[in-house]
């Protein structure tokens, strides 16, 4: 039976996606539209506006007129809001997880799984309503004596160009969309190209919470010329980016013009360590091959796609790892018994297989997967699970962010080589540490030149900060540094006599 999404479609009332500017919906200036393909059918699912350079000229202009009514608002107005969304996002969950479903195919089973749910989005957007009323300046003894105060402000950075991947549209709409109205910003965003409907629909709820009009507007379509347009824009004054490092060095490239504030999450290689030691090796190997072939299909920036694999447990590992690749399911997302997704695109998919290919070319040993997956999944950008072993940390498949459903496993011998292969890219995002000793679990954490690190498993947590070293990018989202990162330092001096100071 060919697979189809249709029903779902029409059961959801899918309709044709508009821009949203200064608080009303409009097809724009070009008259252009994105037609979806879905990625486990190929069907066309919907269409959207895609916008133009002067759009985003009116989103910018719409969003700048707002700023200093949003910018001087009371804390309460913005709590409320902030809370409210989040009641709202609770409420229409089912709802927005079948759109994110028609989008990006993520199945409805792996949609409660918490980094990718509404309620993770939900949890963040509470998380920032409670720093709107907490984060402020400081009031300072003066340094060199005299009647006077020494004082510093937060405020606002002003309008921020928000552009989203399309991987995990409900925590990254929140962990960029959150902090920055919480501090006071106004906002331009752009969805991906790829995952836009579900979007669309939170920034409906976003309006039915009382978000005033152009404190948030929407732009949608390609990265050429949306997202140029936006990140080259001179009344643009930050700008927050997830997706390719190629694409985050373009940023800091057209920033340098006005000296933009930018935030960027550019993707990993992330490590798995797995000690002799492991409290369960075969625990070990299914968190592992979960995270890099569940849910995303390894289409996640902090998977852990290399596993760094002691000797001693190296051939266990690799059958639990295989135990657990054989396990995936693929197929209709909206069936509980899918676990998996497709690739987002053709395009992602000819790249996956010709990284499986050059594994293979350099030598390293395919356990198990490496095939596009056909029969009643042919029309979709299915991929097995994909595991080699005995990978050189030098070869392709360790070095490069392939994002597909592709674990490259290199053994080691002890501590330091585990920690020296590890440190070993141009990458920084995360890691897994997988030891029963409290002792080396601390001290390789310390050792790791990555932004978060999990302890024999990983979770996301609204409250800490995301983020990388080295090319994964720059700045962090999540908790009070996130805050502050929407926001810009002043000083004042104020003398209390009028004598000079």
């Amino acid at each position: 039976m060919t697979l189809t999404v249709q029903p779902h479609r029409e059961s959801l009332g899918l309709k044709a996606g508009q821009l949203f500017i200064d608080g009303q919906w409009t097809d724009g200036r070009g008259g252009q539209t994105w037609t979806h393909q879905h990625p486990a059918t190929g069907e066309e699912v919907g269409g959207f506006v895609s916008g133009t350079a002067a759009d985003v000229d009116d989103a910018v202009a719409a969003a700048r007129a707002a700023f200093d009514g949003w910018a001087t608002s009371r804390a309460r107005t913005r709590i409320d809001v902030l809370l409210r969304f989040a009641a709202l996002l609770r409420e229409h969950a089912d709802e927005l997880r079948g759109l994110q479903a028609l989008d990006n195919s993520v199945p409805l089973s792996f949609g409660g799984i918490y980094a990718t749910s509404v309620e993770a989005a939900a949890d963040v957007f509470t998380h920032h309503a409670g720093w709107v009323d907490k984060v402020g300046g400081q009031t300072l003894p003066p340094y060199q004596g005299g009647d006077h105060l020494a004082m510093t402000f937060r405020e606002p950075v002003g309008v921020v160009a928000a552009i989203l991947p399309w991987n995990a549209p409900f925590l990254l709409f929140a962990q960029k969309v959150a902090p920055a109205l919480a501090a006071g910003c106004t906002v331009v965003l752009k969805p991906s190209e790829y995952a836009t409907f579900a979007v669309l629909r939170m920034v409906r709820l976003l309006t039915e919470a009382g978000l005033p009009p152009g404190v948030l507007n929407v732009v949608t379509g390609p990265g050429d010329p949306v997202g140029e347009a936006m990140i080259t824009h001179p009344g643009v004054d930050k700008v927050s980016f997830t997706g390719s490092r190629t694409v985050g060095k373009r940023i800091v490239e057209a920033s340098a013009g006005t000296l933009k504030r930018v935030s960027l999450e550019l993707g990993g290689k992330s490590p798995a360590l797995v000690f002799a030691d492991a409290p369960n090796v075969a625990i070990a190997a299914a968190t592992v091959v979960g995270a890099v072939t569940m849910g995303l299909s390894g289409q996640a920036c902090v998977a852990n796609t290399r596993a760094l694999v002691h000797r001693d447990v190296y051939d266990e590992f690799l059958g639990a790892a295989q135990g657990m690749a054989a396990a995936v399911t693929y197929g209709d997302p909206f069936e509980p018994s899918v676990i998996s997704s497709p690739l987002i695109n053709g395009r992602q998919l000819e790249r996956v297989l010709g990284y499986i290919e050059k594994g293979k070319q350099e030598g390293a040993r395919l356990v198990t997967g490496g095939e596009r997956l056909g029969g009643d999944l042919a029309n979709g950008n299915f991929v097995a699970p994909t595991i080699f072993a005995d990978v050189d940390n030098s070869a392709t498949i360790a070095r490069e962010e392939i994002f597909g459903p592709v674990l490259a496993v290199v053994p080691f011998g002890d501590e330091d080589e585990a920690v020296e292969l590890a440190n070993d890219t141009e990458y920084g995002l995360g890691a897994g540490v997988f030891t029963a000793d409290v002792q080396r679990a601390f001290r390789v954490s310390r050792r790791l030149r990555v932004g978060t690190i999990g302890i024999n498993g990983f979770q996301v947590e609204p409250h800490l900060p995301f983020g990388g070293f080295k090319e994964s990018g720059l700045g962090r989202e999540g908790g009070q540094s996130a805050y502050e990162a929407y926001t810009e330092l002043k000083s004042v001096l104020m003398p209390l006599t009028e004598e000079m100071m």
